[in-house]
Parts: C-alpha cells; structure tokens; sequence
C-alpha cells in the first residue's frame, strides 16, 4: 500500500511547478511583446507609404489619359469608375486605373483633396493615421503625399 501511495505522489505536476512554467511564458511574452510591436507600427506606416505611392501612380495615369486630377467631389472613385461628368469618357480606359481603393493599414479610407493643400504636388493624399484625426505625433502623426517630398531635400 505505501508503494501505491508513493508513486500516487511522484506522478502529477504541483501547482507550483505550473505557477513557475506560467510565469516563465508570462515573461518571454513580455519581451516578445515589447520587440514587436514597435515594428509592427513601423509596418503600419510602410503600408501607408506604400498605398499612397501606388494611388500617387494612378492619379498621375489618370492625368495623363484625362488631361486633368479627379475634382475632390470626384474623389478617389474616379479612379475606378468613370465619373458621368467627363468631358471625355471615351479616353477612361476599361475597368478603370485601379481595380480597387485600399484602405489605409488602420481601416480607414484615404483622403484625398484638390487641389493641394499640403503638397506640392497637384492634389493632397494621405492617412490621418493610427488615432484617424488630422495631426499628431508618432503613431498617430498624418502620413502622405507631402511625406516622399520632404525625403527630396
């Protein structure tokens, strides 16, 4: 009967060996955590970069078809269908410039105004960022076509 009693004792796991191996993940966690979320911010505004540079390539297509930028209450759309009030829609190529309008990495729509307001160029195109309103700072700062200027000088 001891020799049952003994192995009875021997075969489970206490709690504080679970206590020990939680808190051993709870803090590999951590700096896991800590690691990756910054890049993963970081990868957040590279997509937007990226987005607003492909919607950059569009547009400027779509000048050169058209002879002018989408108006603001055209807005991006005029760059996946046709808007009705084109002087010309014959030189609006079939299924548009784009086959879709991306969000931005936060799930919100670009912006778009013309003309400019920030840029040089001829129109504005942005993401408001992580907080979704204009301004701020870090994370939350705008990022947009005026962006890939200030990289020029």
């Amino acid at each position: 009967m001891s020799t049952r009693r003994q192995r009875d004792t021997e075969a489970g796991i206490t709690l504080l060996e679970i206590l020990v191996v939680l808190t051993i993940i709870g803090l590999i966690s951590t700096v896991v955590a800590i690691n990756v979320l910054p890049a993963l911010q970081q990868g957040r505004a590279e997509k937007a970069r990226t987005d607003i540079s492909q919607l950059t390539t569009s547009l400027e297509y779509y000048n050169s078809q058209i002879f002018s930028y989408p108006t603001e209450a055209q807005g991006l759309e005029a760059l996946i269908e046709a808007p009705s009030d084109l002087d010309n829609p014959r030189r609006y190529p079939n299924g548009g410039f784009i086959q879709s309008l991306p969000d931005d990495p936060w799930g919100r729509p670009y912006q778009y105004i013309f003309p400019a307001e920030r840029s040089r160029a001829a129109y504005d195109l942005f993401s408001f960022g992580a907080d979704g309103v204009e301004g701020g700072e870090g994370d939350n700062a705008d990022i947009g076509n005026w962006d890939e200027e200030d990289e020029d000088f």
